[in-house]
């Protein structure tokens, strides 16, 4: 089972470098999308045997991410086929006319975007700690051309950008593997490091090598999950990239930067060690929530703005892991939420850029009545990414400060709400003045269905899980929750 969770994705995208035309190559994209869709869901019906001894399983923990990263990919590759279709016309007009020197690189961003897909499941699968470091590089090597698509100068800052920020981050994840083998040292005999050992032999770890590899696997995945100061990629890399690659970029990859910092929460725990890394992350969390909040007023790209939230976001959820208990739950919660919700948001905000030819907010306005469908769903988007009631982020956020105030953590609790309510009016600002105002200059029309319903489906979502979570989801959240202690 394994096997057809990867297999298929890989030699999809392989295949996408050779196939010349755009339609099959569409379908092709479309086909792996529904093929890794069932294979996840078939994980959730029974669990897949371990395979390479040990080295590709899935737990509670992967499945989570890994449904969140199928069902994005899902969603994306629906969308993908009408944003393909108009890019692949826009470019072709341009050639014609000399702007560009040769056509758009579709071939390439299919297969790039297979293979991006592909590692992330290879992230969610790996238990040993070097196969999980190569997986993590590979999502990095695989999205840079993504990023790198419109070839605009600015694109090609914020590719290198990406790059060298996180190619910095994953070096000090590789010095981290290398303290973690120290760690796992007793004697002449080190202990594999996969991690259903480590946790079994966690008392017997050498506790100041334990530390400071955590530390750097923090410091290191946690400038792919884009913690602050860590995050400087993230906006850059977010608003320049197409629309669909943003939308798996905050959706899907930095839960599985997140995944990485998780993993050696697992070793931690079992070490005793756990309140050592809850601490670092409720530091993490609370310091990126600020940032955020500084960052969000006044913003006037909009999907700068959407990336900043992503920044927020994943300070929420290291927030919440870190104070634990039905907090890390919630947290958990959270990241299912903000990943469908964001996601959305990044789908709308390529319907908007491709109406209005700017991601400037300032220049969007008359939204509601110019594309009334992505208008309505932009502003739903809008209210669930800010935890409003009843979408489902309101319904996590209240589980994570609950208990805060439940531990008496007051101070971080003030903290966590006053971040809130600066980014809810930060975002209100641009989101509604998008809305409303004239509309002089904006081309009205009919929009496509494919750019409609994927975004609308994921807002479905997120707006049921505010009503109800299906007691399978939260035994499955509180599985996940107990693997990081």
């Amino acid at each position: 089972m394994i096997a057809a969770l990867l297999l298929p994705v890989v030699a999809a995208g392989v295949l996408a470098f050779f196939v010349r035309a755009d339609a099959l190559r569409r379908v092709l994209l479309v086909g792996a999308a529904g093929a890794h869709a069932a294979a996840t869901a078939a994980t959730w019906l029974a669990e897949p045997a371990p395979v390479w001894g040990g080295w590709l399983a899935l737990d509670a923990l992967g499945r989570l991410f890994l449904s969140i990263t199928s069902a994005l990919f899902l969603a994306a590759a629906a969308y993908a086929v009408g944003y393909l279709r108009r890019e692949g016309e826009g470019a072709r007009r341009d050639f014609e006319e000399g702007l560009l020197f040769d056509n758009a690189p579709e071939a390439a961003f299919t297969g790039c975007l297979l293979l991006f897909v592909a590692a992330m499941t290879l992230v969610t699968l790996a238990q040993r700690f070097g196969l999980l470091w190569v997986a993590l590089e590979a999502t990095t090597l695989a999205s840079a051309p993504l990023i790198y698509f419109h070839r605009h100068h600015r694109s090609l800052e914020a590719t290198w950008k990406y790059l060298l920020i996180c190619s910095v981050g994953i070096a000090l994840a590789l010095l981290g593997n290398f303290f973690l083998g120290v760690a796992a040292t007793t004697g002449r005999t080190t202990l594999p490091l996969l991690v259903p050992d480590l946790r079994a032999a966690g008392p017997m770890l050498h506790v100041p090598w334990l530390k400071t590899a955590f530390l750097l696997f923090l410091v290191g995945y946690g400038t792919k999950v884009g913690l602050a100061p860590l995050h400087t990629w993230l906006p850059d890399a977010h608003s320049e990239a197409p629309s669909v690659v943003s939308a798996l970029l905050s959706g899907a990859l930095l839960n599985c930067a997140l995944l990485g910092v998780l993993r050696a929460e697992q070793v931690c725990a079992a070490a005793g060690l756990a309140p050592f890394g809850r601490e670092l992350l409720v530091g993490f969390g609370l310091l990126s929530m600020a940032a955020a909040a500084v960052f969000i007023p006044g913003q006037t790209d909009y999907k700068r703005m959407l990336a900043y939230s992503s920044v927020e976001h994943m300070g929420i959820v290291a927030f919440g892991l870190g104070l634990g208990g039905v907090a890390a739950t919630g947290a958990l919660l959270h990241a299912v939420n903000h990943s469908l919700g964001k996601a959305m948001m990044f789908l709308v905000a390529g319907n908007i850029l491709a109406r209005y030819r700017s991601k400037a907010t300032g220049d969007v306005r008359g939204l509601l009545r110019v594309l009334p469908a992505s208008g309505v769903l932009w502003v739903a988007g809008f209210l669930a990414i800010t935890g409003s009631p009843p979408f489902g982020p309101f319904l996590s956020e209240l589980t994570i400060l609950r208990a805060a105030l439940d531990q008496g953590r007051i101070a971080l609790a003030v903290g966590f709400v006053a971040s809130l309510v600066v980014v809810f009016v930060g975002m209100a600002t641009s989101v509604l003045g998008m809305a409303q105002g004239s509309a002089e200059g904006a081309r009205g029309g009919r929009e496509p269905w494919l750019g409609i319903a994927p975004a609308a489906a994921l807002g479905a979502v997120v707006l049921g899980l505010g009503v109800w979570v299906p007691s399978t989801l939260w035994t499955a959240l509180e599985a996940a929750a107990r693997l990081v202690g």
